[in-house]
Order: structure tokens, then sequence, then C-alpha cells
């Protein structure tokens, strides 16, 4: 039964990897989602419901109930395949991805999803910058704002409009369905982040019924700040599970 882990925005699979040198397991995948590091398929529309298909999709392939693991939209996204396909999901996982119709996004998402000024944001987009803001608002460490940033493409602006484009109320729609997570579930949560406060972190842990809301003393990218309490966190959360 493998362990998958799923990232957020702007991310690739690059931003498990301080997590994945923290783990003792070793049958461990991070993917890429379609347009963030990985090609987009032919008709593919980039929406949180054509990711959900995307990934229920790949889990399928694997053949086997896995240990699923999200970060940001990786936290949504699979949360939602959670509550939809419990059969592919032998336990979950996930940490500052808010799915609540208390949720109000965060202003830089409200960029993204106007039509005239998340174009504007995209075209003028530079990437250190960009890197400056990761590290100045988030507390992201310098190099691994840099890193991050440097596989921010044109197929990657695409799909972030694009998804955030169809997420208006994403929080309104799926919330409910979280009832329906059957797997073990863990929830861990900076608890300094000022884009999804901890309060949506408890929220998606009664909402899913987790077995404990892990809260990091740090900002929004855990898995990047503190990965080694978040390994320790997936072990234990894993080891419990018959």
């Amino acid at each position: 039964m493998p362990a998958i882990l799923i990232h957020g925005v702007p991310d690739t699979h690059r931003v498990w990897d301080g997590v994945r040198q923290h783990l003792t397991r070793t049958d461990v995948e991070a993917w890429d989602l379609p347009g963030f590091g990985a090609p987009v398929p032919s008709g593919f529309g980039s929406t949180k419901e054509e990711y959900v298909t995307w990934l229920i999709e790949r889990l399928e392939e694997v053949g086997e109930p896995v240990d699923l693991v999200g970060h940001d939209w990786g936290c949504i996204l699979t949360a939602r395949v959670a509550s939809l396909r419990p059969d592919l999901v032998r336990s979950w996982a996930g940490g500052n991805g808010p799915v609540s119709a208390h949720y109000e996004w965060h202003p830089l998402a409200k960029i993204w999803q106007d039509l005239v000024e998340g174009d504007r944001y995209m075209n003028e987009l530079e990437p250190m910058s960009l890197a400056q803001d990761l590290v100045a608002g988030f507390d992201v460490p310098t190099d691994l704002a840099e890193e991050m940033v440097s596989h921010v493409d044109a197929p990657m602006k695409d799909s972030i409009l694009k998804l955030y484009r169809s997420a208006l109320t994403v929080g309104a729609e799926w919330e409910s369905a979280l009832a329906d997570v059957a797997a073990p579930a863990l929830v861990f949560w900076g608890v300094l982040d000022p884009a999804v406060p901890i309060e949506f972190g408890e929220r998606l842990g009664q909402a899913i019924h987790a077995s404990r809301v892990v809260r990091l003393d740090c900002n929004h990218w855990t898995v990047l700040q503190t990965p080694d309490e978040v390994a320790v966190a997936l072990e234990k959360h894993w080891s419990q599970i018959n």
C-alpha cells in the first residue's frame, strides 16, 4: 500500500522532498498535477473537478488502496477524492487547504479569480519578486522559495488561473461530502498561516472525524518549514492503522 503525496499551488512534487527525506518507508511517491511540472492532457481544462477525476484515474491504476496525503490544494483535492472514492484510500492526511463554506479566499486568490486582474498578474509576474513575497509573507526559506518559483512556467500560470476560477465556491460545494470520508484521517496545519487560519484546520478535522489535528508552529508551507515534524506525524498516523 504505497503513500501518494500531492502538492498544492504554486508547487510541484519537489515540495515534498524534505518530508520524504525524513520518512523511513520507501514506498512513497510524490505526483505532479497536470500543468504543475507534468504535461496537460489534451482537452484538460484544469478545473477542480478535472483534477479530482485525474487523481481518481491515477489511483485506480495503482490497484490497491493508498495512504493519500495532500498539502494546500493537494489537501482540498485529495479530501474530495477520499469522499467520493473511499475504496481507493487506506488513510488520508492533509493540511493547510480549506474545505469550508465559511472560508473566504485570500487576496491573491481573488486576483487570480478575476478575469482581467488575474491575467495581468500572470503576464507581469517576476519569479524573483514572487520568491521574495513567499519569504516575507509565508516564511518560506529563501533557497526553497527561489527553487519553487523557478518551476512557475506558462502552463502552471494558466493552470493556476483556471483552477482558482473553477473554485469560487468550492467550500460550499464540497464541504458536506467530507462526512463520507471513511479512511482514518489526520490533519496537520501551520498555525501561523495568514491565508488559511488554523480554525479551518479544526473545522476540517471535525468534518472528517480526524484522529488528530497536529498544530505546527509554522506558516502555510509546513512541508518546507517543518518537514521532520510532518514526517513524524505521518508515520505515527500510518502506524496506527490496521
